[in-house]
Order: C-alpha cells, then sequence, then structure tokens
C-alpha cells in the first residue's frame, strides 16, 4: 500500500478507476450504456454529466483492460513526477482537465465518439514525447525517438482499426499540442499571455491532499519526494491498446 500512495495522485486515480469501471463494464455488472458519452444525455433531467469522466475510464477489452491502465500510468506518472512544465502543485490536474475538454469537445462532439480514453493516453504520449524527443522508445521491433511515437501509434490505430478510429484518438494529439501552444510556444516565441493557470484552490487542494512541495532552485524547480520515472524507454506495449479489432458503434 505504500508503493501504491507514493503513486503521484492525478495518475493514480485515473489509472485505477479505468481498471476498476473497465472490469466492472466488460464484466457485466456495468451497463456500458451508462457510461459512454451521449452528448444528448447531458441535457437530460437530471443531466448525466458522469459522463464527461467515464468515458475516459473505459478501456479496450482483453489485453486494453491491462495494457491501456499501464500506458496512462506510465506516460502520466512520468509526465505528473518528472516534467518540469508541470513542476507547480495541481498544474498536471489542469493539464488533464484542458485535454479532456478538447478530446471532448472534438471526438465526442465532432466525430461522435462514445469513448476517450485512447486519445487521453495519445495526449499523454505526445507531451512526454515533447520532453523527451531523443529518448528511444519501441513499438514492436521498431526503435525510434520519442518524437515520433504519437505519430507511430496513431498509425497502428489507422491500420489495425481504420481512419474513424485513428480521427478520433488523433483528438489527443490536437488536444495535448494547443496546451503546448497556449503554454509555451505562444508566451515564449510570439510574446503572448499564458491563460492557463492552476486556481489557488487547486494548488491548496494538492497541498492539502499531501502534494509534494516544489523546492527552487538555480536551474528551476523540483520536488522533493520525486522518484525516477516509470518510463524505461520502451513503448512496444502500446501497440496491443490499437489491437482491438475494427471497432463498432453502439447497436451496429
Amino acid at each position: 500500500m505504500d508503493v501504491f500512495w507514493s503513486w503521484p495522485p492525478v495518475t493514480r486515480t485515473i489509472t485505477v478507476a479505468a481498471l476498476v469501471t473497465s472490469v466492472l463494464a466488460y464484466g457485466g455488472l456495468l451497463p456500458l450504456i451508462q457510461i459512454v458519452f451521449i452528448p444528448q444525455k447531458l441535457f437530460t433531467f437530471p443531466p448525466q454529466i458522469w459522463r464527461l469522466v467515464t468515458s475516459f475510464l473505459l478501456t479496450g477489452p482483453k489485453f486494453g483492460i491491462i495494457m491501456d491502465p499501464y500506458f496512462v500510468f506510465t506516460y502520466g506518472s512520468a509526465l505528473e513526477k518528472g516534467s518540469p512544465r508541470f513542476s507547480e502543485r495541481g498544474s498536471f490536474f489542469v493539464y488533464v482537465c484542458f485535454v479532456s475538454a478538447i478530446i471532448t469537445a472534438l471526438a465526442g462532439g465532432y466525430f461522435g465518439g462514445y469513448t476517450f480514453l485512447d486519445a487521453l493516453i495519445l495526449s499523454f504520449a505526445y507531451t512526454f514525447a515533447q520532453d523527451n524527443p531523443l529518448t528511444n522508445v519501441t513499438v514492436f521491433i521498431l526503435t525510434f525517438p520519442a518524437k515520433y511515437l504519437p505519430y507511430a501509434l496513431l498509425l497502428l490505430t489507422f491500420i489495425m482499426r481504420g481512419p474513424p478510429a485513428a480521427m478520433e484518438q488523433g483528438t489527443g494529439l490536437l488536444a495535448a499540442h494547443l496546451y503546448d501552444f497556449l503554454t509555451r510556444i505562444w508566451p515564449t516565441f510570439g510574446g503572448g499571455r499564458n491563460y492557463i493557470k492552476t486556481p489557488e484552490f487547486v494548488k491548496r487542494w494538492f497541498a492539502q491532499n499531501g502534494s509534494a512541495a516544489p523546492q527552487a532552485r538555480s536551474y528551476g524547480t523540483a520536488f522533493d519526494n520525486r522518484r525516477d520515472s516509470p518510463v524505461s524507454g520502451s513503448a512496444s506495449g502500446n501497440a496491443w491498446s490499437n489491437q482491438r479489432g475494427p471497432g463498432r458503434r453502439l447497436g451496429e
């Protein structure tokens, strides 16, 4: 249990919630129709707003039940604990909320998707690749720099599940790039202002829940309880999350 509670809080919560939700759903204990994203259900009375969350917690079947939470944990914890862009308390939580909102609007509102965990994983992978572009990763038997990882994952999805699935998953890349543009590229190179700030109540909430305190250093900010990143430089398993068959919409 000590190891479990030592995991970064946001990643820990998403990983466990996705695993539990998927086991219950595929085990027949939780109706799929009650957790997937259906826009019309958001405007019923009472509004079924839980779908905005549960649509990010359903993995693929079979190997996906294990592999998808693994990738959430691998890339999510690497970012939450080791990325300099998330050195502020609660900043990774704000990142997850931002990319999830963009994914929901694009994958759900525009493309008509029902579940978005694949897109969220791609967001994590893209941001990880931005932070570690020269880290070698492996997909199947191919090893290449991490900067190509998001595009390799999209290609695998395109081949194994078809263009619609790849377009839905690709919204995660767009969401993560938009976050990078608004928080780093535009303020640094365009002279603009970063409007995506971590609210004070979020900082206080994470401080009250035992989030590590940042330490000011000459070269930046660090947390005093960080451990080695769980990313080993291999992304070979991510291919499993894309081996889900052609995929079909509900009712087909």
